[in-house]
């Protein structure tokens, strides 16, 4: 679905490479995860998926079109939706089916089928009760729900969110998430996840860590907790089950590896009472 080959990227007020020769594919239909400590280049990398900003050197194919040639800006930006850290940045109009419709409607889709994408949309980020609200009369994990069936409307691709989670409490996250699962497994639409909180990464297929603007290594969520020593080296924590299952090995106990969060803890231990 996205192909990078030798990206590097440059700002203009910034003497070193905000990315440094990145080379990534993101298959069909897959979930993957892009981690690292702030400046790492995981945002940089993530705007660079849908023609925000373009490589100053090497080259980006999503869906096989290349994001340097003007002509494919707009398909390219059909096909990959974004939803950003602050959901009030994205959200343009007052009422929620208003602004799930912004998109078609600058598309020039035709009202019927606007109302049709909406409708679905709203009822795949489990917001069609809201269609009548006003938006700011919802949480943060509602307006991103929103901001989702926004990009939904567009019929996408792909979904990236860029830190998307980053301004919600955690019963938001939780929402927000299992909205984005769910329209993955049911919808087989890709999804690139930036995220600081590894939590939400254990059940991603793969995970992408990024340092001082390279990938540092690129793996299952098994093969990448399984290094905690180097993602601690690298300013990085682990899910809080991962720390106990290491700090359980040290101790002398048998822990696969394969133990990435609570519930697989739990089974592993309770054998061994």
């Amino acid at each position: 679905m996205i192909e990078l080959t030798n990206v590097h990227y440059q700002y203009e007020s910034m003497a070193s490479e905000a990315l440094c020769d990145i080379n990534l594919t993101i298959n069909d239909g897959e979930v993957i995860a892009v981690v690292g400590h702030n400046g790492s280049g995981k945002s940089t990398l993530s705007k660079h998926l849908n023609a925000l900003l373009l490589p100053s050197s090497g080259t980006v194919l999503v869906d096989g079109m290349d994001t340097k040639d003007e002509k494919n800006v707009l398909p390219i930006r059909q096909r990959v939706g974004m939803v950003f850290q602050n959901p009030d940045n994205q959200l343009v109009t007052t009422v929620v089916e208003e602004d799930v419709a912004f998109g078609p409607e600058n598309l020039g889709i035709e009202p019927r089928q606007i109302r049709e994408r909406v409708d679905h949309a709203l009822n795949e980020a489990g917001m069609a009760e809201y269609s009548k609200s006003a938006v700011h009369h919802l949480s943060g994990g509602q307006k991103q729900r929103v901001a989702i069936a926004g990009m939904l409307a567009m019929s996408p691709k792909v979904l990236v969110l860029d830190e998307a989670t980053s301004m919600l409490d955690p019963k938001g996250r939780a929402e927000l998430l299992n909205t984005v699962r769910r329209i993955n497994r049911e919808k087989g639409i890709t999804v690139v996840m930036i995220t600081q909180y590894m939590e939400e990464v254990t059940d991603c297929d793969r995970i992408v860590v990024m340092s001082g603007g390279s990938i540092a290594k690129v793996g299952t969520p098994r093969e990448v907790f399984s290094e905690v020593d180097q993602l601690h080296m690298l300013g990085l924590d682990v899910p809080e089950a991962v720390a106990m299952r290491e700090e359980l090995k040290r101790f002398g106990l048998e822990l696969d590896d394969s133990i990435l969060n609570t519930e697989t803890l739990a089974e592993a231990l309770c054998p061994l009472l």
